[in-house]
Formats: structure tokens, C-alpha cells, sequence
């Protein structure tokens, strides 16, 4: 009688998970459960500079807003920039969204500090249907006229920092919980 009770127990396990993966709730769940992993504080980015010191960011590129704006990489230049590359499937990108939203609000107002997150999607209406009713705040865009070598990435989320000399100064692919007080300290100190 166990394995009557083993096989109802993994249909019933294996209904759940077919229904979330049909409805298009699977990456919501996922990302929701990562998004609490995120806030216990144990997935932290290492902002031990990398050696990256002949690594010159390649300005060169353009994404378009939600708006339907364009937005020209060139005007960063001379700022410390954080970019952040997700897609709107991706749960760990879902994850470190609201955390992401939180550093922006804290370091917004710092004349020297810009954020774009850039959505891959292939078609950006389902990245703009994403971002959509989100309580997060900061600069979005689609790389909808695709990325440049610097940008390019095996993985996502994918996020990178580059200072005002042009350099990249953070690279991490994978999510993180970037609103801390260190990462607040390194971007400030750029």
C-alpha cells in the first residue's frame, strides 16, 4: 500500500508543478522564493575589485525605453554606471528586482551614480508587460537594437558596474542582493 501512496504524492507534486508551469506561474513562484533567499542576507555580491583593469567599456549602443525612447550609452560616460541585464521568464532576476529598487532608491540623488536595467526579451512588449504595475523604481530600457561586447553574457541576471574612467569595475553573473550597505559604500567611492 506505501507505493500507491508514493505515486498519489508525486502526481499530486507533479499536477502543482504542471499547473504553474502552464498558467506562466512557475518563474512568479520561483522568483518569489528567491527573493526571500535574497532577503536573509546570505547571497551578497563580492565587490572584491576583479582584475579587470584593461577592461575598457565599450560605450558604443543604444536601447529603447518603455516609452519608446532612445537611450545612447554614450551619455554615461564620465558617471559610475550599474547595469543590470534580466529577462522577464528569468525567477532570478525576479528575485533581486526589489532589492535592486531599494539600492536605486538609496543612492538616486548621488549626482554621480546612474542605473539602467536592460530587458533581453526577445519581443519587448513582454518585457514592458513585466515591468508593468511593479512597485520598483528605476531607469528600465530593452535592448531592443541588441547588446555590445561588453554587455554580451553567457547567464543572467547579469549585472556590471563601470566607473567614470570608463573601466569595469564589477562584473557578476547571477543574482545578488546588491542593496547593502557595502555595495552602497563601493558605488559611492567610485
Amino acid at each position: 500500500m506505501d507505493w500507491k501512496k508514493e505515486i498519489k504524492s508525486w502526481g499530486i507534486m507533479l499536477s502543482v508543478v504542471a499547473f504553474l508551469y502552464f498558467t506562466g506561474l512557475l518563474p512568479v513562484v520561483i522568483g518569489g522564493l528567491q527573493s526571500v533567499l535574497l532577503s536573509t542576507g546570505l547571497i551578497k555580491p563580492s565587490i572584491e575589485l576583479p582584475d579587470l583593469t584593461e577592461k575598457q567599456f565599450d560605450y558604443r549602443g543604444k536601447f529603447l525605453t518603455f516609452d519608446g525612447e532612445q537611450i545612447n550609452l554614450e551619455s554615461y560616460r564620465g558617471k559610475t554606471l550599474f547595469i543590470n541585464l534580466w529577462a522577464s521568464w528569468c525567477g532570478p532576476c525576479r528575485a533581486e528586482m526589489p532589492h535592486i529598487s531599494e539600492l536605486y532608491q538609496d543612492v538616486k540623488d548621488e549626482s554621480n551614480i546612474e542605473f539602467l536595467l536592460v530587458g533581453i526579451d526577445q519581443d519587448i512588449e513582454k518585457s514592458r508587460k513585466f515591468i508593468e504595475g511593479k512597485n520598483w523604481t528605476f531607469p528600465t530600457a530593452h535592448a531592443s537594437f541588441g547588446l555590445n561586447k561588453s554587455l554580451e553574457s553567457e547567464a543572467i541576471p547579469t549585472t556590471l558596474v563601470v566607473n567614470p574612467e570608463g573601466e569595469i569595475v564589477f562584473y557578476q553573473q547571477g543574482m545578488s542582493n546588491f542593496n547593502t550597505t557595502e555595495f552602497k559604500d563601493f558605488l559611492r567611492s567610485l
